[in-house]
């Protein structure tokens, strides 16, 4: 199977922060470090360091040409990356507080610059038996999935940040790997009711959503949930101290879908996923703190 990651490159402007800043404060941040980022990118070199063979399709400007070595470091290809003249690749401003938690501010530059014609390019060396990987960072995207359903592609969608003109892509989805709060915001985009308690609130998604979606709720140190076929599969957190959380719900992704791809079974690509998971967040930064297949496979004793 070959797996075409559609998404974000962005450059990630990461602010060391004693606390959150509030409305109207001025808060002296304690450092500053620049990292390779965006969900698609991240995700791209996530899958591509799980053992798939990936192809990531995206846009840049000239000041973000160090992320396609990033991606090509990882293994990933990137020649359907376009380089454009005219404006400045994505970035994010994240604050990290010493515990780990983070909060960001997200500019689209490049990648809100995705158009029909760059995406048709790119489709027309994909169908079926390939995967198509897609979040919410980049430009176009219900005509992307319409299309590549069309060429019976398997797409997986990752719905962040979750925006209510996603809920046209759920019946193009065959997999949904998505954060409790993203959860609630699809449901009530959906008019359903919210549950509180995570496998509630998976079971409340099976029930809304297409039965032929495998979905996967992610629920931080409790774990995750993946309701498919009609079971609810259960995945405990691996234990550690975090300390960037950035890039976690990436990594996840990125692994399980190279578990569950690869044939080796939802229960399998969970824990595969939750190491790799684990391992991204006691490291800074985002794509840079993604594992290796080595790395998780250790952590899983081999």
């Amino acid at each position: 199977m070959r797996v075409l990651s559609f998404g974000s490159l962005n450059i990630d402007y990461v602010y060391e922060v004693p606390r959150f800043v509030g409305g109207g404060e001025t808060l002296s941040a304690l450092s500053l470090s620049r990292f390779s980022g965006g969900k698609g990118l991240n995700q791209s070199v996530a899958l591509a360091r799980a053992g798939l063979e990936v192809r990531h399709a995206g846009a840049v400007g000239r000041d973000g040409l160090f992320l396609l070595e990033e991606l090509r470091a990882a293994g990933a290809d990137t020649g359907y990356v376009e380089v454009l003249e005219d404006v400045s690749t994505g970035h994010a401003v994240i604050q990290r507080t010493p515990a780990g938690e983070n909060c960001i501010l997200l500019y689209g530059g490049a990648n809100r610059r995705i158009t029909r014609e760059h995406i048709d390019r790119v489709l027309s060396d994909f169908g079926p038996g390939d995967a198509l990987v897609l979040q919410n960072e980049i430009s176009e995207l219900p005509y992307l999935a319409e299309q590549a359903k069309k060429r019976d592609m398997t797409v997986a969608l990752n719905p962040s940040p979750m925006e209510e003109g996603l809920l046209s892509l759920l019946p193009s989805a065959g997999y949904l790997i998505l954060n409790e709060i993203e959860a609630s915001q699809l449901l009530r985009g959906l008019g359903k009711p919210v549950p509180e308690a995570g496998e509630a609130l998976a079971e409340a998604l099976a029930e809304a959503l297409p039965s032929s979606a495998a979905i996967v709720l992610t629920l931080g140190p409790q774990g995750s949930l993946c309701a498919a076929g009609g079971r609810l599969i259960r995945q405990a957190a691996v234990p550690v101290r975090p300390v960037d959380t950035t890039a976690a719900g990436d990594a996840y992704t990125g692994f399980f879908l190279a578990g569950a791809l690869s044939g080796r079974g939802v229960e399998w690509a969970m824990e595969y996923a939750s190491a790799a998971a684990a391992i991204a967040v006691t490291r800074p930064g985002a794509a840079p703190s993604i594992p290796s297949r080595e790395e998780v496979l250790a952590e899983m004793g081999g």
